[in-house]
C-alpha cells in the first residue's frame, strides 16, 4: 500500500488518478495496467478496498445478482459458494482480484477526494485530498452513488436515547439480542436484514411506508462438482455467465423499462409469491404494492415474508409522527418503545456528484453545470471538464441486469480517451452538442418509462422528479452506444 504521507509529497503528475477502490475503480486500474497506461494511482477514502462491499456489513448483506454475473469478465471466479454471494465473499473476491493483478502497491487508502481544479495552461488537474494535493493529467471517478446514506426527515430523529445507525454504517459493537428493535425502511437492505434481526431480537417492529414488489430468490449453495467443472472447463463457466446475462437482459428487451402486458404478468408472479408465503389476507393486503412493478427497485427474497409472520415481529404501516428518546410515535398517537433503531433507508445517490468541488474549464463548477439536473455524455463525460471521466455516472444504473456489465463498457470507453492522451493530445472533452443530443435521447426514452408512469416515487428520481439514475434500455444497447469512444463527439486539444 502507498503511505499517504509519502504519496502527498510526490510532485510528478500522474497520467491517471482513479478515485475509489470498489468494482469500478479496480476494473479501471486493471485495464490501465494491462494497457501500459501510467503512472496511475487509486485513492480510496475507506480503510480497505471494496467500496460498497467494504462498507455494508449488516447481517444478511448479499448481492441480488447471480454471483457468476456479478463479477468482472476478465477476472473470473470459478468457485462461488452460492448462487447469490454474501457480502464477505464478494469483498474477498475484490481483494484477491486486486492482489492478483498487482494493484495493492498502487492503492492509497484513507484518502478522501475533496475536489479538483482544471489547469488550462498545463492541461492538468490539481486534486485536493484530505492527505494533501495530487496532480494528474486525467481523473477517473469510480466513486459510484451508493456511499452517502440517506436518513429520513423525521422530527426528533436525533433525540433517540438508544443506539441508532444506518445499515450502511452497521455498529457491530451493539448487541441487538433480546432487544426491542425498530427498523425504518423496506428497501433492498431491509429485505436482507429483517430476517436476520427477527432471529435474535426480542421484539422487532418494521415501519413500512411503501411495500416493495418481491420476487422469489431461489438462492442455493453451488455444488462442489459444479465448482470443479468451472475450474476444469472455463468455457462452461463462460457459458453460464452468458446464460445468466441473457436471462436478465431479456427483461429489458421484453419491456421491463416500460409498462406493458409483461408488467402485469410479472406482477401476477409476485402476487403468487406473496400469497404462497403469507396466508393471512389482512397481512397480505398490507404487503401488496399499489404501484406498478418496476417503478421502484424489484427485490428478491424467500425469507422476508416468513420473517414478518414470526410472533416477535410487528409490521407497522402507520406514518411516523416523530422519534422520541424512548422510541417512535406514529400519527395515530400510538407509541412504540424501542431499545435500538436501524435505518434501512438507502442512499442519497445524487450527493456523490453534487457535493464535489469540481472546477473545470473557465472556472465552471460541476454544481453549476448540473444546476438543472445531472447529465453526462454516455454517463461518462461532461462538457467543460476535460480529461474527467465517470464510471457509473448519471443514467447508467440498472434495474434489470448486472451493473458490472455497464462498468466494463465504460472502462473501455475511457481507455479509448486515455489512448488519445497517450498519443499526444493534451485534453479530451466531450462536445456540448454531442452531450445535448445524447441527453435528449435519454430524456425521450425516460418520458414514458415505468419509473415515470408507474405510480410511485423512488430514489431513482431527483428532487424535481427527473430520473438521472437509470439507463432506460438494455445493456446491449448501452454497449453499442458507448463501448467505443466516438472521437468525432470529442474536442481534442
Amino acid at each position: 500500500m502507498i503511505e499517504a504521507s509519502d504519496a502527498a509529497a510526490r510532485s510528478e503528475p500522474l497520467a491517471v488518478l482513479i478515485v475509489g477502490a470498489g468494482f469500478s475503480g479496480l476494473a479501471m486500474a486493471i485495464r490501465c495496467r494491462q494497457a501500459g497506461i501510467g503512472p496511475f494511482r487509486v485513492i480510496e477514502k475507506g480503510d480497505g478496498i471494496g467500496g460498497t462491499w467494504h462498507d455494508n456489513t449488516y447481517p444478511g448483506a448479499a448481492c441480488d445478482v447471480p454471483s457468476h454475473l456479478y463479477s468482472l469478465s476478465f477476472a473470473p471466479k470459478a468457485d462461488w459458494s452460492r448462487m447469490y454471494a454474501p457480502q464477505a465473499e464478494i469483498l474477498a473476491y475484490l481483494r484477491e482480484t486486486a492482489e492478483r493483478h498487482g494493484l495493492m502497491p498502487l492503492i492509497q487508502l484513507g484518502t478522501a477526494f475533496q475536489g479538483a481544479t482544471w489547469d488550462e495552461a498545463r492541461a492538468l488537474w490539481h486534486v485536493e485530498t484530505d492527505r494533501g494535493p495530487i496532480t494528474a493529467r486525467a481523473i477517473v471517478s469510480g466513486m459510484g452513488g451508493l456511499h452517502h446514506p440517506a436518513y429520513p426527515d423525521i422530527p426528533g430523529r436525533d433525540a433517540f436515547a438508544g443506539p441508532a445507525f444506518h445499515t450502511a454504517a452497521w455498529d457491530h459493537a451493539v448487541s441487538l439480542a433480546g432487544k426491542r428493535v425498530g427498523v425504518i425502511g423496506t428497501g433492498a437492505s431491509a429485505i436482507q436484514v429483517v430476517p436476520e434481526l427477527a432471529e435474535v431480537a426480542g421484539q422487532l417492529t418494521l415501519f413500512q411506508r411503501t411495500p416493495p414488489w418481491i420476487m422469489p430468490k431461489n438462492d442455493h449453495a453451488i455444488a462442489e462438482r459444479i465448482k470443479a467443472r468451472y475450474r476444469r472447463l472455463p468455457l462452461a463457466r463462460r457459458l453460464e455467465r452468458a446464460r445468466l446475462f441473457w436471462l436478465h437482459e431479456v427483461r429489458a428487451l421484453l419491456g421491463f423499462t416500460k409498462v406493458s402486458k409483461l408488467t402485469g404478468q410479472a406482477e401476477a408472479l409476485a402476487r403468487r409469491h406473496l400469497a404462497k408465503a403469507v396466508p393471512d389476507p389482512e397481512l397480505r393486503r398490507r404487503l401488496t404494492p399499489n404501484y406498478r412493478l418496476g417503478c421502484k427497485r424489484v427485490l428478491i427474497s424467500d425469507t422476508y415474508y416468513p420473517a414478518l409472520q414470526r410472533p416477535n415481529v410487528t409490521l407497522e404501516t402507520g406514518s411516523i409522527a416523530r422519534i422520541t428518546p424512548g422510541g417512535v410515535t406514529t400519527q395515530d398517537g400510538r407509541t412504540h418503545d424501542l431499545d435500538a433503531i436501524v435505518y434501512a433507508t438507502g442512499f442519497d445517490v445524487t450527493a456523490t456528484f453534487t457535493r464535489m468541488n469540481l472546477v473545470g474549464r473557465d472556472g465552471l463548477r460541476l454544481a453549476d453545470a448540473w444546476a438543472g439536473g445531472m447529465g453526462a455524455y454516455q454517463g461518462i463525460t461532461v462538457a467543460g471538464f476535460p480529461n474527467y471521466f465517470m464510471l457509473l455516472g448519471p443514467n447508467t444504473g440498472l434495474g434489470h441486469n448486472s451493473v458490472v456489465a455497464m462498468i466494463e463498457v465504460q472502462v473501455q470507453h475511457v481507455l479509448d480517451c486515455l489512448g488519445a492522451l497517450r498519443r499526444g493530445t493534451r485534453a479530451v472533452e466531450v462536445r456540448p452538442e454531442a452531450q445535448a443530443r445524447f441527453l435528449d435521447r435519454i430524456r425521450a426514452r425516460l418520458a414514458d418509462s415505468i419509473w415515470q408512469a408507474g405510480g410511485c416515487r423512488s430514489w431513482y428520481l431527483d428532487a424535481q422528479g427527473r430520473n438521472a439514475t437509470l439507463w432506460p434500455d438494455s445493456v446491449m444497447a448501452y454497449r453499442r452506444s458507448a463501448r467505443r469512444a466516438r472521437m468525432a463527439d470529442y474536442r481534442l486539444g
